[in-house]
C-alpha cells in the first residue's frame, strides 16, 4: 500500500485512537487488574466488526485481522505503574497512586488503531494477530502466560513498540541483536550464632560476611565473564541487625542481575551460587542462595529489523529511522522473541522542550507518537506480510 493511502487511512482512525489513549490514561490499572482497560479495547474492536478473544476471567485479549495462511503478530501491553501522577495533564490519572508512566496507554491505543486500520484494508495478504498483554510490569511478567496459552502459536514473526522519551515523535528506533537486558532476582541469606560486637572472634561476624559478598561478588563476576558482554549485578536490599553492639544472627541480601547476552544469562545462576559460597566460606557463616529467573534479553531478528527499516523509511522517510540504543532495562516481549523471530521497536515520544524518563512521575508522551506509531506499525506489518 502506498504511503499517501496509508496516511489517509491513519487519519481516519487517529481521532478514535487519541480518545482511547486519553481514556486509558485517565483510568490506569495495575498488573493483572486491567479489567476496564481490557473492556475498552474489546468494545473498540467489536464496534469495528472484529471478534476479539478474551481471557475471561483474566485480563488481556487477542484479535486476528485478515485471512490466509501467513500469520504475523503485533504485541501491546496494558498495565500501569504504582506512581502518583502530578497535576498538569488535562487527562491525568483519576486513580490515586497509579499512572501510565511507561507508555503502555500509547502502545495499547496504537495497537487498537492498527487493528481498525488493517480491518479496513481487507483482503490482506495474510493475517495479523494483535496481542494485548497484561502484567508487563510484574516479575517475571505476563508474556510468559500468554505464550504458554498459545498466543505465539503459528506466528512467522512478531513486532512490538516501546515508547522512547529520548527520541522525538516521528523517530523510529531500530536495532538488530540485543536491545534490552535480562532481569533476574537473587536472594542471599546469611546465618550465624550472633554475639557481642566486643568479641567477634567468638562468633561469626555476619556484617563482615555480608560486606564481603556485596563488594566482592560484582568484582569477581566481572573478572570471570567476557568483558565484551554487558552484565551488571546490583544489590538493592540489605536487611539485618537490631542494635549497634549486637552481631546479628541473620542477614538478607537481594538484588538484580542483568545481561544482554543469552548464553551468559543461562550461565550466571550457577556462577553466582559458586562465587557466594567461596566468598563466605572463610567467615564461617552459613549461606543460602536463591536465584529467581525473570526475563531473558530481547534479541531482535536481523531480517525482521531490515524489513521494518525499509518499510518505515518508505512511509515516514529515511530521516525518521535511527539506531535504537541498547538498554539494561528488561522487557518481557522477550518471551515472544524466544518463541518467534521478532523485533522490539522504539517509538519516539519525547515531549517538546522536556526531558523525562520512563517509570517516573514526570513521564509524559507526545501525542504525535500516536500517528507515527500507527504509520510505522502498519508499514512494518504490511511489509512483513508481503515479504
Amino acid at each position: 500500500m502506498s504511503s499517501p493511502n496509508l496516511r489517509g487511512l491513519v487519519a481516519e482512525v487517529l481521532p478514535k485512537v487519541i480518545d482511547l489513549r486519553r481514556a486509558i490514561h485517565r483510568h490506569p490499572e495495575l498488573a493483572h487488574e486491567e479489567y476496564q482497560t481490557t473492556e475498552r479495547v474489546v468494545t473498540a474492536l467489536r464496534e469495528a466488526g472484529l471478534s476479539p478473544r478474551t481471557r475471561t476471567p483474566r485480563t488481556g485479549l487477542t484479535v486476528e485481522v485478515g485471512s490466509g495462511e501467513k500469520l504475523i503478530g503485533f504485541r501491546a501491553d496494558l498495565d500501569a505503574l504504582p506512581i502518583q501522577e502530578p497535576e498538569g495533564l488535562a487527562f491525568r490519572s483519576q486513580v490515586p497512586g497509579v499512572m501510565h508512566a511507561c507508555g503502555h496507554d500509547v502502545h495499547t491505543s496504537v495497537a487498537v488503531g492498527i487493528s481498525l486500520a488493517l480491518n479496513r484494508l481487507e483482503p490482506l495478504p495474510g493475517r495479523v494477530r494483535v496481542i494485548f498483554q497484561p502484567a508487563e510490569e510484574t516479575f517475571p511478567g505476563g508474556g510468559q502466560e500468554l505464550v504458554r496459552e498459545g498466543a505465539a502459536d503459528g506466528l512467522e514473526s512478531i513486532i512490538a513498540f516501546h515508547v522512547d522519551p529520548s527520541l522525538e515523535a516521528g523517530k523510529i528506533g531500530l536495532r538488530s541483536g540485543a536491545i534490552t537486558g535480562s532481569a533476574d532476582r537473587f536472594y542471599i541469606n546469611l546465618e550465624g550464632p550472633g554475639g557481642h560486637t566486643a568479641r567477634p572472634h567468638k562468633t561469626v561476624d555476619l556484617i563482615y560476611a555480608a560486606g564481603k559478598v556485596i563488594t566482592e561478588l560484582p568484582a569477581l563476576l566481572n573478572r570471570l565473564t567476557d568483558s565484551r558482554l554487558p552484565m551488571t549485578i546490583v544489590f538493592g536490599k540489605v536487611v539485618g541487625g537490631t542494635a549497634d553492639n549486637v552481631i546479628p544472627t541473620t542477614i538478607e541480601l537481594s538484588g538484580t542481575c542483568r545481561t544482554l547476552d543469552r548464553t551468559l544469562w543461562e550461565d550466571i545462576p550457577g556462577l553466582i551460587d559458586r562465587l557466594v559460597q567461596e566468598i563466605v566460606a572463610p567467615t564461617g557463616a552459613k549461606v543460602l542462595v536463591h536465584y529467581q529467573r525473570g526475563i531473558p534479553p530481547v534479541i531482535n531478528d536481523e531480517r525482521i529489523v531490515a524489513r521494518c527499516r525499509q518499510a518505515v523509511a518508505t512511509t515516514l522517510g529515511l530521516e525518521s529511522v535511527v539506531v535504537a540504543p541498547t538498554s539494561m532495562g528488561a522487557e518481557d516481549f522477550a518471551r515472544f522473541t524466544e518463541a518467534v523471530p521478532g523485533s522490539l521497536i522504539r517509538l519516539g515520544a519525547k515531549p517538546p522542550g522536556r526531558d523525562v524518563d520512563l517509570h517516573s512521575a514526570s513521564f509524559t508522551a507526545d501525542e504525535a507518537a500516536l500517528e507515527s506509531g500507527l504509520l510505522a506499525g502498519l508499514a512494518c506489518l504490511l511489509g512483513l506480510l508481503e515479504d
